[in-house]
C-alpha cells in the first residue's frame, strides 16, 4: 500500500500537468475537447479508484505469489528479460480481462465508469472503478508464472502497464501511420470509447493492438463515421461513486422482479445489456437509440459553481497527497477513516455539480465528520506537527464550504434556473 502510495504521488502531478496542457492546447486550436466539469468529474473518479487501491480494498481470491510458487517450472531473476515477459504476459491478461468486462453483464459495472463520460480526453482516461472490489483473472497470468517470473516483477509492471494507457485519450492525435500495426493508438482508442454500432465491443488491446487482429475484435477509425463517446445507457450524473454502482442496481432490480428462477440466476452471466423478455417495455430505462441525435449530459452549471468544482477537486487532491505521503504514520484503522473522508467529500461537491439540493445535507455531515475527527484525536491526522495551524486551517476551509454548498443550492440554482427558463 505505501509503496504504490508513492508512486501515485510522482504520478499524480505528472497526469495532472497532461490533462492542463491538453485544455491549454485544444482553447489554442479552438477545438477544446475537455470541458472543465468533465474533467472534474474525471479526476474525482481517479481519486477514488486511487485511494481505493492504497487501502488495499479488494479481494484475490488466487494470488500470483501462491500461483509462481506452485506450477513455476523455473525460477526468474528480476531482470530485463523477466520484466520484458511481465509486461507481454500482463498486455495478454488485459486484453481478455478488459474484453470478458464488456462482454458480461456483471462485470460490466465495473468497468462502465471508464465509458461513461460523453468527451473523450486525457481525464477521461482517469475515470476507473471502486466497484473492482474482487480479481477474478490472476489465472490469465499462468503463462509467466510458468516461467517463473517473480511477483515482484508483476507488483511494479501492473502500475507501469496501467500508467502507460494513459497518453492515448485524446482526440488532438489523428492517426500515427505505421505505429497503427503494432501499439494502441487514440485513433484506435476512440473506437473502443465509441458507442456507434459500427464500434461498439472493439478495440480491447491496451499496449499492443495486435490481441484485436489475433482474436477478432479489432476495428479502425473510419472516416465518415465520427465516434460518438458514452455509454449506451447514459450515466447522467457527474457523481463517480453512483456511476460505480448503477449498472448494479439495474441488475439487482431486474433480477429481483425477473418471474422465472433461471433469469434471476443467468441474468448476471449474459451478455452485457441483456434484460429478461419484455422488461425493456415494463421496466423501461433511458437508452441512446440514434448516436447522433441525443443531448449530453449537463446540468446548466454557471461558472461560478464549475469553477468552485474545480477548487474542490484541488484542495482534495491535496488531502489525498498527505494520505498517500502519510500512510505509515496515519496506521490502521485510521487510514480507513481518512479514505472515508476523500469518498465523502467527493460524493458532497459531485452532487452539488448535479444540482442536487441534498448537497447541503452531505456538506454538513462532512464538517460533522471533520469535527468528530479532531475532537478526537486532537489534530488531523499528524499534521500539526507539520503546519501547526492546520486546525485552524482546515475548519475554515469546511465551514467556507458549507456556505459556499448552501448558496449555490438556495441561491445560484435557482437564479440560473430562472435564466435557463427565460432564455
Amino acid at each position: 500500500m505505501e509503496e504504490y502510495g508513492k508512486i501515485l504521488i510522482i504520478a499524480m502531478p505528472v497526469f495532472l500537468a497532461l490533462i492542463i496542457i491538453e485544455k491549454i492546447y485544444g482553447i489554442y486550436k479552438k477545438n477544446d475537447t475537455a470541458p472543465l466539469i468533465d474533467s472534474v468529474s474525471s479526476i474525482s473518479s481517479g481519486i477514488t479508484n486511487s485511494v481505493k487501491d492504497v487501502l488495499g480494498l479488494s479481494v484475490t481470491f488466487l494470488s500470483y505469489e501462491w500461483l509462481v510458487s506452485k506450477i513455476a517450472l523455473q525460477h526468474l531473476e528480476a531482470n530485463v528479460l523477466s520484466y520484458c515477459i511481465a509486461f507481454f504476459v500482463i498486455d495478454f491478461y488485459g486484453y481478455w480481462s478488459h474484453r470478458l468486462a464488456h462482454q458480461i453483464n456483471f462485470l460490466w459495472n465495473k468497468h462502465a465508469i471508464h465509458h461513461s463520460s460523453e468527451e473523450f480526453n486525457l481525464a477521461c482516461a482517469l475515470r476507473q472503478p471502486i466497484a473492482s472490489l474482487v480479481n477474478l483473472f490472476t489465472f490469465l497470468l499462468i503463462p509467466a508464472a510458468l516461467l517463473g517470473v517473480p511477483a515482484s516483477v508483476i507488483a511494479i509492471t501492473l502500475p507501469i502497464h496501467l500508467f502507460l494507457q494513459f497518453w492515448y485519450h485524446t482526440k488532438h492525435i489523428k492517426k500515427m501511420g505505421f505505429i497503427e500495426y503494432i501499439l494502441v493508438t487514440p485513433s484506435h482508442h476512440r473506437v473502443h470509447h465509441a458507442i456507434n454500432p459500427e464500434y461498439l465491443d472493439k478495440n480491447h488491446s491496451q499496449i499492443f493492438i495486435f490481441w484485436d487482429k489475433l482474436f477478432g475484435t479489432f476495428q479502425e477509425e473510419l472516416d465518415e463515421v465520427p465516434p460518438v463517446f458514452g455509454i449506451t445507457r447514459p450515466a447522467n450524473t457527474w457523481n463517480p461513486i453512483k456511476i460505480n454502482f448503477q449498472h448494479l442496481g439495474l441488475l439487482i432490480k431486474d433480477a429481483w422482479r425477473a418471474p422465472k428462477w433461471k433469469d434471476k440466476f443467468t441474468i448476471w452471466f449474459k451478455p452485457t445489456g441483456w434484460r429478461p423478455e419484455n422488461f425493456e417495455e415494463k421496466y423501461p430505462v433511458n437508452k441512446i437509440d440514434n448516436v447522433f441525435n441525443f443531448k449530453k449530459y449537463g446540468t446548466q452549471n454557471s461558472q461560478k459553481l464549475i469553477y468552485w468544482s474545480v477548487i474542490q477537486m484541488l484542495i482534495t487532491l491535496l488531502f489525498v497527497s498527505y494520505l498517500f505521503e502519510n500512510i505509515a504514520k496515519i496506521g490502521l484503522p485510521n487510514i480507513f477513516i481518512y479514505g472515508f473522508f476523500i469518498f465523502l467529500t467527493i460524493y458532497s461537491y459531485t452532487e452539488l455539480m448535479d444540482k442536487n439540493k441534498f448537497a447541503v445535507l452531505w456538506e454538513g455531515f462532512r464538517l460533522a465528520i471533520v469535527i468528530c475527527i479532531i475532537g478526537y484525536y486532537g489534530d488531523w491526522f499528524g499534521l500539526n506537527l507539520v503546519i501547526p495551524i492546520s486546525n485552524y486551517i482546515i475548519f475554515i476551509y469546511l465551514i467556507l464550504s458549507f456556505l459556499a454548498t448552501f448558496y449555490f443550492v438556495n441561491f445560484d440554482f435557482k437564479t440560473n434556473q430562472n435564466q435557463y427558463i427565460n432564455s
